[in-house]
């Protein structure tokens, strides 16, 4: 049986909806980043970063989100791309996202919306902004010419670039009307749904 660990509140939301799309049953520890059970030898056999997710696949260890859902996407031939061009589509978004978003979105809603007013730091949203609205237009231009990312339909690319801009949910994202769309649409998914519910209750 598939094993998850990680809790909804980490980049484990991702895998969490993943597995609701496939239909998987799957056993889930519910631990948040740098819990004491990450820090275990018995887990750091499994990742020894000490970092959620990570997932066993009937002994098949993996780290590492987008990785797990690319994974997890083809071994069950669902919403992992036939075609090569559209499969190098999904990889291209999937890695552009860590490297242009994942730390970015999170610092900037922290420090506008999510954290106490006295604890934010407004120099710190103000130059995780400054990488958010670029990054932000590459996906409006893109989602102006398709509705999705790799394909003609709702993909692993869509699925891993919206669930780590589950935080993009939080602020107005109207100055870009194809992503605000996109992204809507995405998480209106019943998979998505679920996944959400596991953060927010």
């Amino acid at each position: 049986m598939l094993r998850i660990y990680g809790s909804a509140n980490s980049r484990a939301l991702r895998t969490l909806w993943m597995a609701a799309e496939l239909g998987l049953k799957y056993d889930h520890k519910d631990w948040l980043p740098r819990a004491p059970e990450t820090k275990t030898d018995e887990y750091r056999a499994v990742n020894p970063n000490a970092r959620v997710p990570s997932i066993d696949d009937d002994g098949f260890i993996l780290s590492e989100s987008m990785a797990i859902n690319l994974y997890l996407a083809k071994k069950h031939n669902k919403l992992y791309p036939a075609d090569p061009q559209h499969e190098a589509l999904a990889w291209q978004w999937s890695f552009w996202e860590t490297d242009r978003l994942d730390r970015q979105i999170v610092t900037y809603v922290r420090h506008s919306v999510a954290l106490a007013e006295a604890e934010r730091k407004p120099a710190m949203a103000e130059a995780a902004w400054l990488e958010v609205a670029p990054a932000f237009d590459v996906l409006e231009t893109a989602l102006s010419k398709a509705d999705w990312l790799a394909g003609p339909a709702f993909s692993v690319a869509d699925l891993n670039v919206a669930g780590a801009l589950y935080r993009a949910l939080s602020i107005d994202v109207g100055k870009w009307p194809n992503f605000d769309a996109w992204l809507h649409r995405c998480w209106a998914r019943p998979a998505a749904k679920h996944a959400r519910a596991l953060r927010e209750k």
